[in-house]
């Protein structure tokens, strides 16, 4: 009884003498509060189909992939409010349409369907009536109908560049604007509002606009948003008023993608 009292008590001066003998601090698990912009900074996402990771939300991973979140709920049937759970296989284009064979009782004969029959029939729902519309004499049906390459870049406002693009890893992923509450916002170029909203952390206010299949513009931090979801708008027409919404100054911040991936708005922009 007497031995297994003095192991203990060593064995408790050993624990005790490797603990004060730690050179680093004992490791801390930081809580997850779930993703901001900066989790998406590398959105650069070019593959057909997407794992969805812990975290992700419909909405980011149409920002990762450069997407319209209605096409990405239509292709994988997903119904307001957009649920997903991590694991699952998302597609991010239009399934290819199938060419099916149906069995005639009376002869025996196969027949193919047509071949340009609609995949998913359109339907009256949340995310967007797929029917084609038209606006100021432009059809707009699908991505497809997006031109190849944008006519003109403007620049979304005309106050001062606050700071620029960085390509670092923790860098700004766009520009950011010196602002003035209720300054007007412009749209930079021609395109559809595929986004408005404030599901995106880190944006406040969001408006984001397709230009064609590869471009995305996006205006963040606004007080006031003009233009609704699915609305096609013109180059430097006015969609939003600058505000703080999601920061802790008023100010624009503007991001250019493309296929996903951040670049340098000043490439695109003209010389002031």
């Amino acid at each position: 009884m007497k031995n297994a009292y003095l192991l203990l008590v060593l064995l408790l001066c050993v624990q005790i003498a490797a603990c004060s003998g730690r050179k680093s601090p004992a490791p801390v698990a930081e809580l997850y509060q779930g993703k901001t912009f900066r989790d998406v900074k590398k959105s650069s996402y070019n593959s057909h189909i997407y794992i969805v990771e812990k975290g992700d939300t419909l909405f980011t991973i149409s920002w990762k992939s450069g997407q319209d979140y209605r096409d990405i709920a239509k292709f994988n049937n997903i119904r307001p409010p957009y649920n997903i759970f991590p694991g699952q296989r998302l597609t991010l284009k239009k399934p290819p349409v199938s060419i099916s064979k149906k069995s005639n009782n009376r002869t025996g004969q196969s027949s193919k369907s047509k071949t340009n029959q609609v995949v998913d029939p359109p339907k009256k729902q949340a995310y967007g009536d797929s029917n084609a519309t038209v606006t100021k004499g432009v059809i707009a049906s699908s991505s497809s109908e997006f031109p190849n390459k944008i006519t003109a870049w403007l620049w979304p406002t005309k106050n001062s560049v606050a700071s620029g693009f960085s390509n670092t890893e923790h860098g700004n992923k766009g520009i950011d604007f010196n602002g003035s509450l209720g300054s007007p916002i412009l749209a930079a170029a021609a395109g559809k509002v595929v986004y408005t909203g404030d599901a995106l952390r880190g944006y406040g206010k969001l408006i984001i606009v397709k230009h064609s299949d590869s471009f995305l513009s996006a205006y963040a931090h606004n007080d006031s948003i003009l233009v609704k979801e699915q609305q096609w708008v013109r180059a430097g027409q006015k969609i939003a008023t600058m505000g703080n919404s999601g920061s802790d100054s008023v100010k624009l911040h503007f991001e250019v993608r493309y296929k996903g991936q951040s670049v340098d708005p000043l490439r695109y922009l003209p010389k002031r």
